[in-house]
């Protein structure tokens, strides 16, 4: 079992959900418990910047669905998407912010093969990830991440997200994240990534 000294701190989620859905990519996601360990690599993201980010779940403001996405960073939210599909999400920013961060696709390391972690519902299908999940702490023994050295911004790919459409200004956002060519990255069928990279984006000191 992996030392608690080495998951990612709760700091890492503390901050601006740009920042931690460009480093999360390359970092294991971490799964115990009574189905065994599970982990997988993760290679593509999501921000969702709060109330006025009109693709949030918080634009809403707090409710019961959304409180989740309003507490403490390093905290779980997972949701039931058209009544079958599971998104996991990382809370991020300072508590009141309303920020997080969809885990989109990811790479198996153990095992080291199985079902495609192509997009967040088989993302979460894969992992076994369920709403047992929602509020978990993601810094703990059940739940946590593991370092890894950050990706130069020549193998990150930035972008609209997926399946907004309805946010208006907020659907063109370069707000998606990838690893640049990485086949488990998910995409609207007949439209590539838009192309760019996180070179003009600033890394947190």
């Amino acid at each position: 079992m992996t030392e608690p000294a080495l998951y990612l701190p709760r700091a890492f989620f503390a901050r601006d959900p740009r920042y931690v859905a460009l480093e999360l990519l390359g970092k294991t996601l971490v799964l115990n418990d009574e189905r065994g360990q599970r982990c997988a690599t993760i290679v593509e993201t999501e921000a969702y910047l709060g109330p006025q980010d009109q693709a949030a779940h918080s634009r809403r403001g707090l409710t019961e669905r959304t409180r989740l996405m309003f507490g403490p960073a390093g905290y779980a939210y997972v949701y039931l998407i058209y009544g079958l599909h599971h998104c996991m999400n990382i809370v991020s920013g300072v508590e009141g912010d309303g920020t997080a961060v969809l885990l989109r696709a990811a790479e198996w390391v153990l095992p080291q093969s199985g079902p495609s972690l192509s997009g967040p519902g088989r993302l979460c299908k894969g992992l076994e990830i369920d709403k047992g999940y929602n509020g978990a702490d993601a810094c703990t023994a059940k739940l946590h991440w593991l370092d890894a050295p950050a990706l130069p911004p020549e193998q990150i790919q930035i972008g609209p997200r997926i399946g907004v459409d309805y946010a208006g200004a907020w659907a063109k956002a370069p707000l998606r994240y990838a690893i640049t060519h990485h086949p488990e990255v998910s995409a609207k069928p007949g439209k590539a990534i838009k192309k760019g990279h996180a070179k003009g984006l600033k890394r947190p000191a």
